[in-house]
């Protein structure tokens, strides 16, 4: 079988997997949300964190709430990271210090959902900070995300109401009854694969066949590995994340861990149809999400398998940087799957990638990692960009626009407008900065385009909230800690902020009766409105920065 057919059956068995569970996940996730009724864990819960699960928040209560648990979050782990020396499970002989510039900017990497990784897994975190640490952020991180979109349709569903609902109620149930469960299946079948899980300490130690000494690294990988795939989160128990083989053995739990991280979010545009009582919506917004993510995964593999250059065309792609029990198909079907979402894990090496190939990898996040995107953020922000089409459309024939029965006015695509423009802003600002200072772009192993392209990666993953990287940079300085974490603060809760509020001023809406001139949201006419207005508004953008970077390089 050729490697171009294989990597098309790969991508085409993903395809028939999402499709049949989008409806029963979307449901069952629709009836998580709007039950009435809690658990006893549930409630135990909500009693030990003094929250009234009837009481429900206006959009400034239900932000300051996610502001306050990050924070909270936010400062346990910084704290953890430093004093894990003198806690069990600690590793005896550390490959890198764990500095607070080193703590703070892993600590805000997976409050954020980010999973930015300055430092080796397996030589730096031990056990306990693995486990208590960075697997609990993987979880709650992620039902941060899935409350907040939750709570954006419901702006959407409400009729002149004050209120999105109670956010300790939205995170306790995403996490009990959504990532919990499927966690715990994800995990055995991980473990059936061959992936770690085991409380070794690294100091299992075996002669090569050349004599030499070599220490076996273990640890419990598989209950961390699913998380990290299913709540899109990306942080690897080892350095080399996914191309690990004990973080992921063979090429079917290579494919489970794409399904894993693509689950979820391809899932919740159902959960929308569902909550605004119209599945076509539903069906609408997913396909928006399909079409740019075939699109993307279909460049993203030529561009790999067609590859130019003497090695690659001798041997019919580019196999540096990846894992031969893999291929490159298939490898770059993860590279691709990780980028449109917010997981940022990683099986292959991107900066590896042809200059083209690494150029969609980052193309990918700078389209606000909407197709599907991360759980919950991948949902609000296509919904916010379908919004912003409305509007364009509304101009386009002079009429004022509405989408659900809501009004666009100048209040709402303000904060539209602002929700779009602040990721950009982050990425740009941060990488002219670090590419103005000498000291910075010394941390680059290349020059010229693809040195620039190192530095463009690094900030896009950050504020886009990804955290893959182009393995090229040296980050582990105070500075890049420091410019990094403040992109992936910024470049999380900000948005949250803006899509919170919009959420607020749409649920106070009384709803608009349909007319002649109302645009229909649930059509292919739209879907490809939303798709075009997506990939232009990104191409306007970014352009400039991919010409002088990873466009100068592959047309050289």
């Amino acid at each position: 079988m050729s490697t171009e057919l294989a990597g098309i059956l790969f991508l085409v068995s993903l395809v028939v997997a999402l499709a049949a569970v989008h409806v029963p996940l979307g449901d069952y996730m629709y009836r998580v949300y709007t039950t009435g009724r809690d658990s006893r864990p549930e409630r135990a819960v909500y009693r030990l964190i003094g929250a009234d699960p009837h009481a429900e928040q206006s959009w400034g209560a239900y932000a300051r709430s996610v502001l306050a648990f990050s924070a909270v979050s936010l400062l346990f782990l910084f704290v953890l990271q430093l004093v894990q020396g003198r806690l069990p499970l600690a590793l005896t002989d550390p490959g890198t210090e764990m500095t607070p510039s080193l703590a703070w900017n892993t600590a805000v990497s997976f409050v954020t959902n980010t999973n930015w990784q300055a430092y080796a897994g397996e030589s730096t975190q031990g056990h306990l900070v693995q486990m208590a640490g960075l697997a609990v952020q993987n979880f709650v991180s992620a039902a941060v995300g899935m409350a907040v979109a939750v709570a954006f349709v419901r702006g959407l569903a409400r009729r002149s109401a004050g209120e999105l609902g109670n956010f300790w109620v939205d995170l306790v149930r995403g996490s009990f009854r959504i990532l919990l469960p499927l966690s715990v299946i994800g995990a055995v079948i991980l473990i059936c694969g061959g992936v770690v899980q085991n409380f070794a300490l690294h100091d299992q130690v075996v002669t090569t066949i050349a004599g030499a000494q070599q220490v076996i690294p273990g640890g419990p990988v598989a209950s961390q590995e699913v998380i990290k795939e299913l709540g899109t989160n990306g942080g690897g128990f080892f350095n080399v994340n996914s191309a690990h083989p004990f973080e992921n053995p063979t090429t079917w739990t290579n494919w489970a861990e794409i399904l894993l991280l693509s689950v979820i979010a391809f899932s919740m545009p159902r959960l929308f149809g569902r909550m605004v009582d119209s599945p076509r919506q539903g069906y609408a917004i997913v396909a928006v999400m399909s079409v740019i993510a075939l699109l993307s995964v279909s460049l993203t593999m030529l561009f790999q398998l067609q590859a130019h250059g003497t090695v690659p065309t001798a041997v019919g792609s580019s196999l540096e940087g990846v894992e031969q029990r893999f291929g490159v198909a298939n490898s770059a079907v993860f590279a691709a799957a990780t980028t449109l979402t917010s997981t940022g894990a990683v099986d292959s090496f991107h900066d590896s990638y042809t200059s083209l190939g690494g150029m969609m990898t980052m193309f990918n996040m700078m389209l606000g990692e909407v197709a599907p995107g991360g759980v919950g953020s991948g949902l609000y922000g296509m919904l916010i960009l379908a919004i912003i089409t409305v509007f364009v459309a509304g101009l386009m024939v002079g009429r004022t626009p509405e989408y659900l029965g809501k009004k666009i006015t100048p209040r709402e695509i303000k904060l539209a407008a602002t929700y779009f423009l602040i990721t950009p802003l982050i990425v740009l600002t941060g990488t002219a900065v670090a590419m103005a200072l000498p000291g910075q772009r010394a941390g680059m192993l290349n020059t010229g385009p693809h040195g620039l392209s190192e530095v463009l990666y690094a900030f896009t993953s950050a504020a886009n909230n990804n955290g893959s990287a182009f393995a090229g940079i040296t980050v582990n300085t105070t500075w890049y800690n420091t410019a990094l974490g403040l992109a992936m603060l910024f470049g999380r809760f900000l948005p949250i902020i803006f899509a919170l509020a919009l959420a607020g001023a749409l649920a106070k809406q009384a709803r608009t009766p349909d007319s002649v001139g109302t645009l229909p949201t649930h059509r292919p006419q739209f879907v490809g409105m939303v798709a075009g207005v997506t990939l232009i508004l990104v191409a306007l953008t970014f352009l400039p920065m991919l010409a002088l970077g990873p466009l100068a390089e592959g047309l050289h």
